[in-house]
């Protein structure tokens, strides 16, 4: 066979090969060798007054964020910390085309007690965990894990966060019985004015009605030290 012909057909065949990888018009990444993964996500409540709103969980590749330290929150995380409802944080989550899998969590988590969700992903691409969930007597507090990389996991094997508590930034912490929507208080959750700082940063703890701060509805087993939430992800598969 001709040398120069035997090398255009190499190249056209390296061409048609190239284009079958090279995504599709739909929005979300096409990978070449895409594996299945299994994840079991448990989230245990290890405050002592604090009920956790049911747990949004997101299984995302390196370009996703729910929310950034030092930056505003957006309206789906502000949503979550002010009333403890994940529907828009997942919603939005799912619009991303960097989003793998959510999940929700089955309900309030309350104090020593756990919940747990599976999620199934399959992709060839680096997999991060991101899971967000409200400290429901709080104004604006949520518990949160923000984009951890699992690819070190192996089948079989876990790994344990031990999860701080962050301030929305979005509501004041005024801890009334208005402001604040858990059961020490049964107050307003969501509200789209905001009277805050603006930012998401680590959240201070509470101050309480025993510790100074006048109408304030909570007391001094609302408190806690950081963290709030213990996070065990295992990869089953």
């Amino acid at each position: 066979m001709n040398p120069y012909r035997s090398l255009l057909l190499l190249m056209t065949f390296s061409t048609l090969l190239w284009l079958v990888g090279c995504g599709s018009d739909d929005g979300k990444k096409v990978v070449s060798d895409p594996t299945p993964a299994s994840f079991g996500v448990t989230v245990t409540n290890i405050s002592a007054s604090q009920p956790l709103s049911p747990v949004a969980v997101v299984l995302h590749g390196a370009e996703y964020s729910a929310w950034e330290l030092g930056a505003s929150a957006s309206n789906a995380l502000e949503v979550l910390a002010e009333s403890g409802a994940s529907t828009d944080l997942i919603q939005a989550a799912d619009a991303d085309p960097d989003v793998l899998a959510t999940a929700a969590g089955s309900g309030v988590v309350m104090p020593g007690a756990s919940d747990s969700v599976n999620l199934t992903v399959t992709t060839a691409d680096p997999i991060f965990l991101t899971m967000a969930t409200m400290l429901v007597n709080t104004n604006d507090a949520f518990g949160g894990l923000n984009a951890r990389s699992l690819d070190d996991l192996e089948v079989g094997q876990s790994a344990t966060f031990m999860v701080p508590a962050y301030d929305a930034g979005t509501e004041a912490n005024s801890e009334s019985a208005a402001t604040v929507p858990g059961p020490a208080a049964g107050g307003e959750g969501y509200n789209a004015a905001r009277d805050d700082t603006d930012v998401v940063h680590v959240h201070p703890g509470v101050i309480s009605n025993q510790d100074g701060l006048a109408g304030s509805a909570l007391n001094g087993n609302h408190r806690w030290d950081n963290p709030v939430l213990k996070l065990v992800v295992t990869r089953t598969s």
